[in-house]
């Protein structure tokens, strides 16, 4: 009997991608959805010793399953030690005791700022999104932010309808002048590329290409006038290992 490997999907590359970024990573907090699949993805192949940090307040938790929400009975009965959500902001987030954080947002802008509060005008929105959550505390004091998204010109827009997490404001600069502790997002991971803060301009760039994908098709998913860094690079397809440990993630 012949057996048909299903072909590797852009959300499978983008996930993988993400796994990939927390290999020499002590810390992480995350959310649910993609960035938890990479983050228990990472655990797996990459790096055992990586301590996830949910939002919850559980610390080193060890999900055998992809947890369905922050609340998931799960990550509590796993996780080394569970706090208190002030706790969490106050003494891990705060001072900055948190390497890595995953974010999402509706809306991302040429300099790593975010939206998840609204599209369209604040007052009578077209959509009213889940909001801020802890986004701004994050992404202004996390060791890095990394950000993981769909590609398209409606998610890559030139002006956001609501700055909810600044992510390098409007250049270099702006978060030494906001008293930021992190490096704010140094990363953005689509399903089509990577892109990363010019370090002169803190302006996104693409500087990593998925394999099968066109930089046109990038360029014409952005909405601003995306610069290509002259040292692109193309990921590496996925491992077998990487691969087959995932779907047996997605599976469980």
């Amino acid at each position: 009997m012949t057996v048909t490997v299903p072909e590797v999907t852009a959300g499978e590359v983008q996930t993988i991608v993400a796994a990939r970024r927390l290999r020499h990573t002590k810390t992480v907090f995350i959310g649910v959805g993609r960035p938890s699949t990479a983050a228990l993805l990472a655990r797996m192949v990459h790096n055992p010793e990586l301590i996830l940090v949910y939002e919850s307040g559980t610390i080193g938790a060890k999900p055998f399953h992809i947890p369905l929400s922050i609340g998931d009975g799960e990550l509590a009965e796993t996780a080394d030690a569970v706090v208190s959500v002030p706790e969490m902001f106050n003494y891990w987030i705060g001072p900055g005791r948190i390497d890595v954080a995953f974010l999402g947002a509706a809306q991302i802008d040429r300099h790593a700022n975010l939206n998840s509060t609204v599209i369209g005008d604040y007052t009578r929105p077209r959509t009213r999104l889940p909001g801020a959550g802890g986004a701004p505390e994050i992404a202004a004091s996390c060791g890095e932010v990394i950000v993981i998204a769909p590609h398209a010109k409606r998610t890559f827009v030139d002006k956001l309808d609501f700055v909810t997490t600044v992510g390098h404001g409007d250049g270099p600069g702006s978060r030494e002048r906001l008293g930021f502790r992190g490096r704010g997002p140094t990363a953005v991971i689509t399903d089509l590329g990577v892109l990363e803060p010019d370090p002169e301009t803190c302006e996104l760039v693409l500087a990593q290409i998925h394999p099968g994908v066109e930089v046109a098709k990038v360029l014409a998913e952005t909405g601003w006038e995306l610069r290509v860094t002259e040292e692109l690079k193309t990921t590496e397809p996925p491992t077998d290992e990487e691969l087959g440990k995932l779907r047996e993630l997605l599976e469980r």
